[in-house]
């Protein structure tokens, strides 16, 4: 698990460790994370949560550092 985000670290150990929260965090992770961390995602920002299976594995390709007219690499804009 990447380090660059505790936000993010804490949100995948609670569903790791919390089956009804990860059931949550998939149906509706807006509204998970609110609950969980009382963080409020701007509406404006899309929000997926998808589950890795033992035969598959998502690549999430970011923001290039390059490209400074987009928002911050390392973080969500909402944080």
């Amino acid at each position: 698990m990447s380090s660059d985000n505790p936000l993010r670290q804490q949100i995948i150990q609670k569903a790791w460790e919390d089956e009804a929260f990860k059931k949550q965090l998939l149906a509706d992770p807006r509204a998970a994370i609110k609950e969980a961390f009382q963080v409020e995602i701007p509406e404006d920002i899309e929000v997926n949560a998808v589950e890795e299976q033992t035969n598959s594995y998502y690549l999430v390709i970011p923001i290039s550092p390059a490209d400074s007219s987009k928002a911050t690499v390392a973080s969500p804009p909402w944080k």
